[in-house]
């Protein structure tokens, strides 16, 4: 009977102390806006670190462009990032869902790529030439020349 109580105690101790580590934003985005807004950033920073230059050039802030674009503030990013954060299993499916977009994308440019260069291949292999009907006279360049001091 002890052990029972014990036990029991033991167990509603560790229900009870299961506080959340970070509470639920008044303002919660859905897990996939969040998705979206991190593989947008995800996108933004990497076109930034490959050529810096380029955001520079249109003066494009990522996190102020996402913000504009998901309608959101600072504050809000911030506390739905901790959020899902704080919750490895949710954190863990997001990454995971970012994966999978990112390789299916990848996928795609590869296969866009290879098409294209497909295309210019059969391009530059097949000359145009514009067939000669015969009623055209070829002139050699010599006759030309010929013609030109007459």
């Amino acid at each position: 009977m002890k052990k029972i109580i014990s036990l029991l105690a033991i167990i509603s101790i560790l229900i009870s102390c299961k506080e959340e580590v970070v509470k639920k934003p008044n303002r919660l985005m859905e897990k996939e806006v969040m998705v979206d807004i991190m593989y947008d950033l995800s996108l933004l920073e990497a076109i930034r670190l490959e050529n810096p230059m380029s955001l520079d050039t249109f003066k494009i802030n990522p996190k102020k462009y996402i913000y504009k674009k998901y309608k959101i503030d600072s504050l809000q990013f911030a506390q739905n990032i901790a959020y899902y954060a704080s919750d490895y299993e949710e954190y863990a499916n997001i990454v995971a869902q970012l994966e999978d977009r990112f390789t299916k994308k990848k996928a795609e440019i590869t296969a866009l790529i290879k098409a294209e260069a497909k295309k210019n291949k059969n391009k530059k292999k097949k000359p145009v030439v514009k067939p000669v009907s015969p009623t055209t006279k070829l002139i050699d360049s010599l006759e030309i020349n010929q013609r030109k001091r007459l």
